[in-house]
């Protein structure tokens, strides 16, 4: 650097260039490896740049990766039809039933691997035998589509509950807690029967929620049921002293007459059901004999018991359920309200909770 220094100075006593005055000032030395360096330098920050943002995720992504290449690794084929299912599905004695592989695979991702998809709009044999050995819970599509799946499966297999994503939403669209709070507002599938009315249900669940927001969300639902013995109950907040009133049918009016103190009991066994989930089958012309059920197993239990003479339900009355009343001699049904009913049999007489204003 001494030397360069010395000859820089020595340009700076030039004077003259030829036949010419001239006069040379050196501006600057600068050292041509730390020219180098610097570029150098500049282009392995751009290069480290663009490796961090495009290349390699942060540790969180990686995570994410990593936790969805698992989940979708779990996925194995059930039955000879070779269903998508998760591997819970042969060990839990509670399932839930979703429309395809998607749908599947966005449970595992958050954890929920008791699932099986039907693999189609017609119910096969696997998924229909399946459904028949445990308790299921099918998750729908809120589309039209859902609907569809919904009868296919009431009337080719045996289900327990029914949950429905949002209208206009897919299972495979939701998120964890979406998810999670569609499967704490499942149904009973007798409720299901009459999805519009309890729809309107869940709506007004939903604006209560929001008035009375819960703390104690589980973000474990479906995936360790097995270990509860009962389902979590819905919030309701119940009518203002609600009274029975029969339902009148134009068409097919029922011949049926209640004193008032038939009535009275059935006003208040309703009242006593209130938001319970649960139905009583009463016995003896004085009702004062009664089997209280979970409202899941009120066709099952109807149809085994010995002369009923009436059913109450903290539910909706569907034609199902009018139906096998009848065939059992049944002459009172009771509930909250009244599904589709396209007949009513005249030797049974409809009664429901009135609507509060």
């Amino acid at each position: 650097m001494v030397e360069t220094s010395i000859l820089g100075a020595s340009l700076e006593v030039v004077d003259r260039i030829g036949p010419c005055d001239g006069r040379i000032n050196v501006e600057k030395i600068e050292d041509s490896r730390n020219v180098k360096r610097r570029t150098l330098l500049d282009r392995a920050k751009a290069l480290l740049k663009s490796l961090s943002t495009d290349e390699i995720p942060d540790s969180k992504e990686l995570t994410e990766l990593v936790r969805e290449t698992a989940r979708a690794a779990e996925i194995m084929e059930y039955g000879d039809e070779k269903l998508p299912a998760g591997p819970g599905i042969k060990t839990s004695n509670e399932i839930i039933v979703v429309e395809g592989r998607a749908d599947v695979i966005n449970l595992l991702k958050n954890d929920i691997a008791n699932v099986v998809a039907i693999g189609g709009a017609n119910v096969g044999k696997a998924i229909s035998d399946l459904c028949r050995q445990k308790e299921v819970t099918v998750f729908l599509d809120g589309d039209r589509g859902g609907d569809i799946i919904l009868k296919q499966l009431m009337h080719n297999t045996e289900i327990d509950y029914v949950a429905r994503a949002p209208p206009g939403k897919e299972v495979e669209e939701l998120s964890r807690k979406e998810m999670i709070k569609c499967l704490r507002r499942r149904v009973p599938v007798e409720q299901a029967e009459d999805w519009e009315k309890t729809g309107e249900r869940m709506q007004q669940q939903d604006r209560r929620e929001q008035r009375f927001p819960s703390n104690n969300e589980n973000s474990g639902y479906m995936s360790n049921r097995s270990e509860r013995s009962e389902s979590p109950q819905p919030r309701y907040i119940p009518n203002p002293t609600p009274v029975a009133q029969p339902v009148e049918n134009n068409q097919n009016s029922s011949s049926v007459e209640l004193d008032s103190g038939v009535q009275l009991k059935i006003s208040e066994h309703l009242k006593s059901l209130a938001n319970s989930l649960k139905a009583r089958i009463l016995f003896g012309d004085d009702l004062e004999r009664q089997d209280e059920i979970p409202i899941r197993e009120v066709i099952r239990s109807l149809g085994d018991a010995q002369q009923p003479k009436a059913v109450v339900l903290d539910g909706i009355v569907t034609q199902r359920l009018l139906d096998l009343a009848e065939q059992k001699g049944v002459k009172i049904v009771a509930g909250l309200k009244a599904g589709t009913i396209t007949r009513k049999p005249p030797s049974i007489r409809v009664i429901v909770k009135e609507e509060s204003a």
